[in-house]
């Protein structure tokens, strides 16, 4: 039984070490993508203006103002209220051009505008691959989950192919625990480091009990990243044989091409009164902090945040609210912490893989955690390569 899981474990090692060491350096960056984006890009944080929190635009009257300056474009979410001293950071989609009727070329998805003045202060192309200052951290963020793998053919091909690795990350977790207890008589050399010994025996302990001192938090990484690159096609269904899930909002409908937009008949505005006339319904306290329009799907979302806590950090996240784009119907919507133990799982998915669930302490731990996956890549590799080379030289003296 051992020797075949062995072989295995080093050949799923193998397969998954170079992306899971880039992606346990970059989730170890991307921890701190808000804070280190602000600090490299301060033009798309700070609003020229300054604090003048009682002169500043609502995120719904900016939205409306970019719409206006340049037609060829959409704001798909916004906030609604903003943290004084900080811009109206959009996200923009192209809108179809009547004369080609193709989707108009924007060179940007991205804008960053001034909430006092309503001036453009930056724009910029998110995910893009680039190293430019402006495009690091998203570069950093699209790599970690992607490996910037092109889609075609309407197939994410790289959040697909970051799903299977870690589909084989959670499989190998498992074995690698099994193979790192030889037997019980001596389960303590599996929880030590030789730290004074050093060179290969420091390395196949850091890779060995390493792996087995933090291995609970390894398999919920292994987790989360399948859950949120394949939720739709494999954790939804696969939680569903378990637990009884609730209605999603975009379950129950076709996504439509991009150059075939389903075109809202509600403005933004509409949609987060509904929202806010349904929270209210529900005694919730927080404000109408966000809102998205989806127009592959005909859905609004309203989300309900104070401005700083977009992000969700503490608990599982922020509640959203989901409305119909052209007759307002009710859609269903995201409440943390309620519905099934299912709902509640797939709820839980990106606060656990982001260490958000435990706010700031947690994304300290994420981070860290992130320099351990990477050098569990490195130190596996070391091994096979030492084993192989060990291998070779038997082989030559034969």
């Amino acid at each position: 039984m051992r020797s075949p899981l062995v072989v295995l474990h080093r050949w799923f090692g193998l397969a998954v070490a170079l992306f899971l060491f880039i992606s346990g350096l970059t989730g170890a960056v991307i921890s701190w993508d808000h804070e280190l984006d602000a600090w490299l890009n301060p033009q798309l944080f700070h609003a020229a203006s300054g604090e003048h929190a009682g002169g500043a635009q609502s995120g719904l009257a900016l939205a409306r103002q970019v719409e206006a300056n340049d037609p060829r474009l959409r704001v798909n979410y916004t906030l609604t209220t903003l943290e004084a001293g900080h811009t109206a950071l959009m996200s923009v989609e192209p809108r179809l051009d009547p004369a080609t009727g193709k989707l108009h070329e924007l060179g940007f998805n991205q804008l960053a505008v001034d909430p006092v003045t309503g001036k453009l202060q930056g724009a910029r192309q998110w995910g893009d691959i680039s190293l430019a200052r402006e495009n690091l951290l998203p570069f950093l963020y699209k790599l970690h989950y992607t490996m910037h793998i092109p889609s075609g053919w309407g197939i994410e091909f790289g959040i697909w192919f970051m799903g299977i690795i870690g589909i084989v990350w959670f499989f190998d977790c498992f074995i690698a625990l099994y193979l790192s207890f030889p037997n019980w008589r001596s389960w303590r050399k599996s929880l030590a480091f030789r730290w004074q010994q050093g060179g290969h025996r420091l390395n196949f302990d850091l890779h060995r009990s390493g792996g087995v001192w933090v291995w609970l938090l390894l398999l919920i990484l292994a987790v989360t990243s399948v859950s949120m690159n394949l939720q739709t096609q494999l954790m939804r269904p696969l939680v569903a044989k378990f637990s009884t899930l609730s209605p999603n909002a975009f379950d129950s409908r076709t996504p439509q091409a991009p150059d075939k937009p389903v075109e809202p008949l509600l403005t933004r505005e509409q949609a987060v009164a509904l929202a806010k006339a349904e929270a209210a319904k529900r005694g919730w306290q927080l404000p109408a902090g966000g809102v998205f329009y989806s127009s592959a799907y005909g859905l609004y979302g309203v989300g309900f945040f104070n401005a700083d806590n977009d992000h969700g950090d503490g608990g599982l996240g922020n509640a959203w609210l989901y409305f119909d784009g052209r007759d307002g119907s009710a859609a269903g919507g995201v409440i943390p912490g309620t519905g099934s133990a299912g709902d509640i799982f797939l709820q839980a998915q990106f606060p656990l893989h982001s260490g958000r669930i435990l706010g700031l302490p947690g994304r300290v731990l994420i981070s860290a955690m992130g320099l351990v996956v990477a050098m569990l890549s490195a130190t596996g590799l070391i091994i096979w390569l030492r084993k192989r080379r060990a291998r070779l030289l038997k082989s030559s003296q034969l």
